[in-house]
């Protein structure tokens, strides 16, 4: 039976949005880390200067949420913090972060040769810089 909504740009967008989502959570499990807790070590890697402020700002996570998501890292013992300057915390990898950070570059590289390779040919050149255009569209009126 064919999907009567699937003519809709934002139900096939959420469509695929929860399958791609799906397919990398999965991967991550065997590196033991959750999408949030990946993306926020492929941002640090190679900063040391990047705050927990700055890094819900990019990720557009909550503060609410950050806390807990930066003691997860922390517990796992793959982020420090250091002091910045006198009221800010450095958020920066340590050694084991950084191997784990290896792994996790392997299989999100893998992942997203695989996305893309399911995406037709002559689409492809166009793919992200038109999803860009919907989340870009939106933070410059926020």
């Amino acid at each position: 039976m064919r999907d009567p909504l699937s003519h809709l740009p934002g139900y096939a967008l959420r469509r695929a949005a929860h399958v791609i989502m799906v397919d990398l959570s999965t991967r991550l499990q065997a590196v033991d880390l959750k999408l949030s807790e990946a993306s926020v070590l492929l941002l640090i890697d190679g900063r040391d200067d990047i705050t927990s402020s700055e890094i819900g700002r990019i990720l557009d996570i909550q503060r609410a949420n950050m806390v807990p998501l930066l003691n997860r890292l922390d517990a796992q013992k793959l982020i420090q913090r250091r002091p910045l300057d006198r009221k800010s915390m450095a958020i920066t990898l340590t050694e084991e972060g950084k191997k784990r950070l290896v792994r996790t570059k392997a299989i999100t590289q893998a992942f997203e040769t695989d996305l893309l390779a399911r995406i037709p040919q002559e689409h492809r050149d166009h793919f992200v810089p038109a999803l860009n255009a919907l989340w870009m569209a939106d933070s410059s009126t926020a």
